[in-house]
C-alpha cells in the first residue's frame, strides 16, 4: 500500500504494534502475577483499579498534547516502561518480589502508555495527506483490535510456559526496541508552540477551560434522553470491571493461566466481531432504546449462563458471545451522537461520555475484588451478568428509552440544547 511508503507512518505503525503487544501481554501478566502472589480477589481488584484509572488521563491530554514534542513523548514513554518493567524480574531474581511492588509499578506503567495513543492520533494529520487519513486511522484501529485478540490468545499459554515474571522481561525488551524505532521519526513541530514564553500559563488556562467545558458537556448530556442509556452503560461497565477482577480466580478454578488468556481472547473477539458485524445487521433501522434493551438482555443472559456449563468449551463460547452485543451497539451510539448532536457540541458530549463511562470500570474492579472475598468468583460473575440483564429490562420498560427513534431517523439538531423540552423527552 502506498501509505507505507511514508517513512514516518511506517515507523509509527510498527512502533504502535510493539506498544500494543507489550501493553496487552503486560495487562494479562500483571493480573495473573498479583493473583499468583496473593490468591485474593481483593488484590486483583485493586490491580485492575490501578491499571485502569490512569487511562482517564487521556481525557486531560487535549490541552497539553499539542504543546509537547511528539517524538519525545513516544521515545521516553517507551524507555520509562522498559526500565520499570525490568524491576519485576530483578526483584524476583534477588528475592524481594512482593504484591506491593507490583501494585506500585502498575499505575506508573499504565500512565506512560496512556499518552502514546492520543499522541499518535494527533501526529497522523502531520505526517499523512488528507486523503490518507481514513486509511491510516483504519489501519491503527485494526492493528489495535487484532493485536489485543492475538495477545490474549497466547498470553495465558506464554505465562504457563515461561511464567508471568518472564513476560515482564520480554516486554521490557520490546519497549526498548519501540523507543529505538520512535527515535527515527522526523516530525516538524507545530508552528509557534515552542516559541511561547508564557506557555505554562497558557497551558493552565487551557486546562481550566477544558474542565469547564467538560462540566458543561456533562450538564448538556444529562438534558438529553441519551442520559438514560448512559447511566445504564455506567452500570454495565462497572459489571465488566468487577468480572475482570475475579476472572483470574475463576480461570484458576477452570484450569490455570491458559484458560485466563483464552477467556480474555473470547471477550476481545466477541466485542470485535460485534463491531465488524454492526454495519451488516442493519441495526440503524431498530429503535435505539429497543436495540439497547434487547442487546443487553441477551448479553446478561449469556453472561450468567457461561459459568454454569459443565463443558469448558461451551463456557468459553458463551462468555465470548456475551460481549458480542456490546461491540455492535457501541458502533451505533457513536453514530447517534455524531448525527443528532449539533456540531459545536460534539467535543463536549464525547468528552463527557468518556469521563462518565470510563470511571465505572476501575470502580467496578474494586467492587468485584471486594465481593470476591466473601463470594466465590462464579457467583460474582453471575451477579455481574444479572446486573447487565436488569439494565436491559429497565430500558425495555422506561418510556423515554423506549421512545428513542431508530438511528436512521436521527439528524443533526435532533438533540437541541436550546430547548427545554429535551430535558424530559423526544422531539415530536
Amino acid at each position: 500500500m502506498d501509505i507505507f511508503r511514508n517513512r514516518n507512518f511506517s515507523l509509527m505503525f510498527i512502533g504502535r504494534i510493539l506498544t500494543n503487544i507489550g501493553d496487552s501481554l503486560y495487562a494479562v501478566a500483571a493480573m495473573w502475577l498479583v493473583y499468583d502472589l496473593s490468591s485474593s480477589t481483593l488484590y486483583t481488584g485493586l490491580a485492575g483499579f490501578l491499571s485502569i484509572i490512569p487511562k482517564i488521563i487521556q481525557l486531560l491530554s487535549g490541552p497539553i498534547i499539542d504543546r509537547i514534542s511528539i517524538r519525545g513523548v513516544l521515545v521516553y514513554s517507551q524507555l520509562i516502561q522498559g526500565i520499570i518493567l525490568l524491576i519485576v524480574p530483578m526483584a524476583s531474581y534477588f528475592g524481594f518480589l512482593s504484591i506491593g511492588l507490583v501494585l506500585i509499578i502498575t499505575p506508573i506503567l499504565t500512565t506512560c502508555n496512556t499518552w502514546v495513543y492520543p499522541v499518535q492520533m494527533s501526529a497522523l494529520p502531520k505526517i499523512l495527506e488528507k486523503r490518507q487519513l481514513t486509511q491510516g486511522n483504519s489501519l491503527f484501529s485494526v492493528a489495535y483490535q487484532g493485536i489485543d485478540v492475538a495477545c490474549n490468545a497466547v498470553s495465558g499459554i506464554l505465562i504457563g510456559i515461561l511464567g508471568a515474571v518472564s513476560i515482564y522481561l520480554w516486554n521490557s525488551i520490546g519497549f526498548f526496541i519501540g523507543a529505538i524505532i520512535f527515535s527515527q521519526l522526523r516530525i516538524k513541530p507545530t508552528a509557534g508552540i515552542h516559541s511561547e514564553t508564557n506557555s505554562s500559563v497558557k497551558t493552565t488556562t487551557h486546562m481550566n477551560r477544558y474542565f469547564s467545558d467538560l462540566m458543561d458537556g456533562i450538564r448538556l448530556l444529562v438534558r438529553t434522553p441519551l442520559s438514560k442509556l448512559l447511566f445504564g452503560v455506567i452500570i454495565i461497565n462497572a459489571a465488566g470491571g468487577a468480572t475482570f477482577s475475579v476472572l483470574p480466580m475463576y480461570s484458576d478454578y477452570l484450569g490455570g493461566a491458559g484458560i485466563y488468556g483464552i477467556l480474555l481472547m473470547a471477550q476481545a473477539l466477541g466485542s470485535l466481531v460485534g463491531a465488524l458485524c454492526a454495519p451488516f445487521l442493519k441495526l440503524e433501522r431498530i429503535r435505539l432504546g429497543r436495540l439497547y434493551s434487547l442487546a443487553y438482555i441477551l448479553s446478561g443472559i449469556a453472561w450468567c449462563l457461561s459459568i454454569y456449563s459443565p463443558w469448558l468449551w461451551v463456557t468459553i463460547l458463551v462468555y465470548g458471545l456475551a460481549w458480542f452485543p456490546g461491540g455492535a451497539v457501541n458502533v451505533i451510539i457513536n453514530t447517534v451522537v455524531q448525527k443528532g448532536v449539533p456540531q459545536q457540541y460534539l467535543g463536549l458530549i464525547f468528552s463527557a461520555t468518556m469521563a462518565l463511562s470510563g470511571i465505572a470500570l476501575p470502580l467496578g474492579s474494586l467492587i468485584g475484588g471486594t465481593l470476591g472475598i466473601w463470594l466465590n468468583s462464579a457467583t460474582v460473575i453471575s451477579l455481574c451478568g444479572a446486573s447487565v440483564l436488569l439494565v436491559g429490562l429497565y430500558w425495555s420498560f422506561d418510556k423515554v428509552s423506549r421512545n428513542l427513534p431508530a438511528t436512521e431517523h436521527i439528524d443533526e439538531g435532533f438533540f437541541d440544547f436550546s430547548r427545554k423540552s429535551d430535558i424530559t423527552g423526544i422531539q415530536a
